[in-house]
């Protein structure tokens, strides 16, 4: 620990942090941040872990939050270290993240004259961080610490504090505070709270779901922490739960009550429920595919949600209840009628199960490169119990999307930046959070080729991560996407070949490769039972479709018309679509069976 006689700004904001149990920090050094990193070196409580990219940094800060609600520290320099961390912490912002994010500045007298690395962090940061604030000086250190971790805290964003190189290093003798600025001021004080709505919105939200027939329920990340609640709504209303892609780890995907995913890459269980029910609740989701939500109109809905400004911002509901999902389910299950006619979820269910039954039947394929769903599947029975699964950007999406999680299984992944090589950064940071459980992160060979460095992290401090990489040589999502939902051939989708083991090994991870199907299953077995950390390099097809059952008409329509384009692996893509069990859960597929099936 620094002596008492000669802190400096530096030492005061690390200090402050760990009072505030803010004990990790990610990043990078560099000569106009080295005045803190003198700080994190004398301070070691506070964990610091060298990342190989900022922007990695503040990923991992997401991930560590994701999966405790603390937040983490990043720190980078100024300039483009700095820049490099935005799109971390604008996938914090938009997720709901709480981090600290740390800048140095040019010198305090250089600032805005052309200095070199000379970008005025605090203010490019201002969008992305509900609070951001350039430090003055020691005797401003600790305030503006403590505002920048109680707006982290209460609203579930990033803040940031950006520190000039020389005021890093300043001493506490070297300034005095103003006489408004009085000593002992503030203090780090616990802020935990629960929000309820009034007793008369819950009345009216309970008599207005005991009015439908059919309720659908959507489940976004703000139910994550609701999941006993949610099954005991569903019990009562016989409802389906939903799961938007952040909602995914709220409830087992083997409980009774859900139908799996929605959007594009959703269910054909979960988009009947959808265009079925007369009753819609929506819990914790502002999910950007709501164009798969019942029609306006068609469904009386009710929304809870912490945020009040999201109240009724996707869907027309009649009655909000801003709070706590778990809290509120609480409080609205006691009012809530038990319905004896079940058709409603029974009829979804069975859609479900015929859905996952499909999964199997694709996952039992021999052909070469394998089907994504060997993958899914054999993953599926391998991970362990309490396992942490981080997803990424892709059609490895829709794959990890298609994990069976059991109860106590974690699940999340960047679900509305959709940030392309989330997936390691985001186990790191989980599994410095909880090192006592198992961490997968489920990635693709365009989002890991974007991080690659990271691999050397997960050497250099010997997490046991396990990374299971879908390798195809392709954005095949992008294949996919411009044709879906443009009618365009794909265009600058193929990637060069990277041998992930050998950049593994090179790495010092254990390393692994499947090829054959018919091997995933015990190469998972031993991946998992890996004492370090450990990737699987998984080959696979690129022209499987991520979708299908799940697609509307229009894009079955467009994908026909990217075909007579001359999309060059019409061949491939039209077989993957039209396989008859495929077909028979898709209606789209069945209006435009003759169209595509020109080009098999």
């Amino acid at each position: 620990m620094s002596g008492t006689a000669s802190r400096t700004t530096s030492d005061l904001i690390v200090e402050r942090l760990l009072r505030w149990g803010v004990d990790t920090c990610f990043g990078i050094c560099g000569d106009q941040v080295n005045g803190f990193f003198e700080a994190l070196r004398t301070h070691q409580r506070m964990r610091f872990v060298h990342v190989r990219h900022e922007e990695n940094a503040a990923l991992a800060c997401v991930g560590y939050a994701k999966f405790t609600g603390r937040p983490a520290a990043c720190v980078a320099t100024a300039g483009p270290g700095a820049v490099h961390l935005l799109n971390g912490l604008y996938d914090a912002r938009i997720d709901g993240a709480p981090v600290i994010a740390i800048t140095g500045l040019s010198y305090h007298d250089t600032v805005g004259a052309h200095f070199l690395q000379d970008i005025p962090s605090d203010r490019l940061f201002a969008h992305a961080c509900l609070f951001s604030e350039r430090v003055m000086g020691p005797a401003h250190a600790v305030t503006a610490t403590d505002l920048a971790v109680r707006s982290a805290l209460m609203n579930r964003t990033p803040s940031h504090l950006a520190v000039p190189i020389d005021v890093q290093s300043w001493t506490v003798e070297q300034d005095a505070p103003s006489d408004k600025n009085v000593p002992g001021h503030t203090s780090t004080a616990a802020q935990p709270f629960e929000v309820r709505p009034p007793a008369e919105q819950v009345r009216r939200a309970a008599e207005l779901l005991n009015s439908c027939a059919r309720v659908a329920i959507c489940a976004g990340a703000g139910a994550r922490s609701a999941g006993a609640e949610l099954e005991r709504v569903a019990e009562a209303l016989g409802a389906p739960i939903v799961k938007a892609g952040l909602g995914k780890g709220c409830v087992p995907d083997d409980s009774p009550y859900t139908t799996g995913g929605m959007g594009l890459i959703g269910t054909r269980a979960s988009h009947e429920a959808f265009e079925e029910c007369d009753g819609f609740l929506i819990v914790g989701s502002s999910t950007p595919y709501y164009d798969f939500w019942p029609a306006p109109g068609q469904a009386r809905a009710v929304q809870i949600d912490v945020n009040a400004d999201r109240i009724g911002m996707r869907y027309p509901v009649e009655v909000g209840l801003v709070g706590d999902a778990a809290a509120v389910l609480d409080t609205l299950l006691p009012q809530l009628t038990r319905k004896d006619d079940r058709s409603f979820l029974e009829r979804a269910r069975a859609t479900y199960r015929a859905w996952w039954e499909l999964i199997g039947r694709q996952a039992a394929s021999s052909g070469t490169p394998m089907r994504p769903q060997v993958v899914t599947w054999e993953l599926s029975r391998a991970l362990p119990d309490a396992a942490i699964v981080t997803g990424d950007a892709g059609t490895v999406t829709a794959w990890a999307g298609r994990l069976m999680l059991r109860a106590g299984m974690r699940y999340s992944f960047s679900g509305t930046l959709c940030t392309m090589g989330s997936a390691l950064p985001y186990a790191i940071g989980a599994q410095l959070a909880h090192p006592g459980r198992p961490v997968i992160a489920v990635t693709g060979d365009g989002s890991l080729s974007m991080g690659m460095g990271e691999l050397a992290t997960l050497a250099q401090y010997g997490l046991p991560v396990k990374v299971v990489v879908l390798h195809n040589n392709s954005l095949a999502l992008e294949v996919w996407e411009q044709s879906a939902l443009l009618g365009n051939p794909q265009f600058g989708c193929a990637l060069h070949p990277v041998d992930f083991v050998a950049v593994a090994e090179a790495c010092g991870l254990t390393a692994f490769r499947i090829e054959d199907p018919a091997e995933a299953a015990e190469v998972f077995r031993r991946a998992m039972a890996q004492e370090g950390p450990c990737l699987v390099e998984a080959v696979t097809d690129p022209y499987e479709a991520p979708f299908g059952e799940s697609l509307k008409p229009a894009h079955a329509q467009h994908i026909a018309e990217a075909f007579g384009k001359g999309e060059q692996a019409a061949g491939p893509m039209a077989r993957n679509l039209l396989q008859d069990d495929r077909v028979a859960l898709s209606p789209a597929l069945q209006q435009h069976r003759d169209a595509l099936s020109r080009y098999r």
